[in-house]
């Protein structure tokens, strides 16, 4: 579906070293911060307490956090839970107080401020829980890896492949640097983000390297270059309103989503935007650095058949 055409090829491969060098440059000072700076683990990785509270209708949750705010623990999180009347309470770990004492100090805090507030269930997260999260969560973050590579060596050629994968840690990592300079919140449902924001951008990718074998079949006298240019005009279209279209739907989460979705909705913002212009204007330039062509990328679809002998 197009919504416009564009007639003349953008010549975006002609921008392709300034687009890598502003890449590489975002690239290291987001290294940079995660190296210097670090990831703010929420609770699901270090560890803490987690309490379930139920309120005979819906919960407030501002004045839920103020009560909590109020006893020194700013860094707990407070989301709704099934629904709005209940709420789930994320506490982090505390080395000089017991998790019962804890507890016991929120429950007070919590129906000082509404008596009505009923404490259901109290789960203390260890340490080597979160540890265990966090050596899944990078194995799982490995594998898609792998997966995306091997789909994308299998499907078009190895460049293709190497290419994405460049492109898309670009992303993830871009990601993770955002949330180590701010010192976001990262728990689960941001490690969720990232390995959508992984699927998602590699979507992108694969409608352009489509395209750019598509143009080595039909573009036989076109150069590389005007081949790779040519298809990324061609899906310009597709790109804009699909880009738009889902950032709509994760900007109506980041707005209205609530505490419970804001660093997802977050991560899916980042991801999306960077998502666009590494699929274009770093994959792209790669690929051709890496020296793809139609020989290599046809392979023997460029062979003909041969002729059938003549019979006598």
């Amino acid at each position: 579906m197009e919504l416009f055409r564009i007639k003349n090829d953008i010549p975006f491969m002609s921008y392709g070293r300034l687009t890598t060098t502003i890449s590489l440059v975002t690239f290291i000072l987001a290294v940079f911060f995660l190296a210097t700076r670090g990831l703010n683990f929420g609770v699901d990785f270090t560890g803490g307490t987690i309490m379930e509270v139920s309120y005979p209708q819906a919960a407030n949750l501002d004045n839920i956090r103020k009560a909590v705010d109020n006893i020194g623990l700013k860094e707990a999180t407070v989301q709704n839970f099934g629904s709005s009347r209940d709420v789930l309470i994320r506490l982090p770990a505390k080395t000089d107080i017991s998790v019962a004492n804890l507890s016991e100090h929120v429950k007070e805090a919590l129906v000082a401020a509404d008596p009505a507030a009923e404490v259901r269930r109290v789960e203390a997260v260890g340490a080597q829980v979160g540890a265990e999260l966090y050596e899944n969560g990078a194995l799982a973050l490995f594998f898609v890896i792998v997966g995306i590579m091997l789909y994308l060596w299998l499907r078009f050629e190895w460049r293709f492949a190497v290419a994405a994968i460049i492109a898309n840690m670009h992303d993830v990592v871009i990601i993770l640097g955002f949330f180590a300079f701010f010192q976001w919140d990262f728990n689960l449902t941001v490690l969720a983000a990232v390995l959508a924001v992984l699927g998602y951008s590699v979507n992108e990718s694969v409608v352009v390297f489509d395209r750019v074998r598509e143009n080595f079949r039909k573009m036989r006298k076109a150069s590389v270059v005007q081949v790779i240019d040519n298809a990324i005009t061609r899906t310009m279209s597709r790109t804009i309103i699909t880009h738009f279209s889902t950032q709509l739907m994760v900007l109506s989460m980041l707005l209205f989503g609530g505490e419970a979705l804001h660093n997802f909705a977050l991560a899916l913002t980042i991801g999306i935007l960077f998502g666009i212009y590494s699929s274009v204007l770093v994959a792209s330039p790669i690929a051709m650095y890496l020296g793809v062509n139609r020989a290599n990328l046809m392979g023997d679809t460029e062979k003909k058949p041969e002729v059938a002998e003549a019979t006598p």
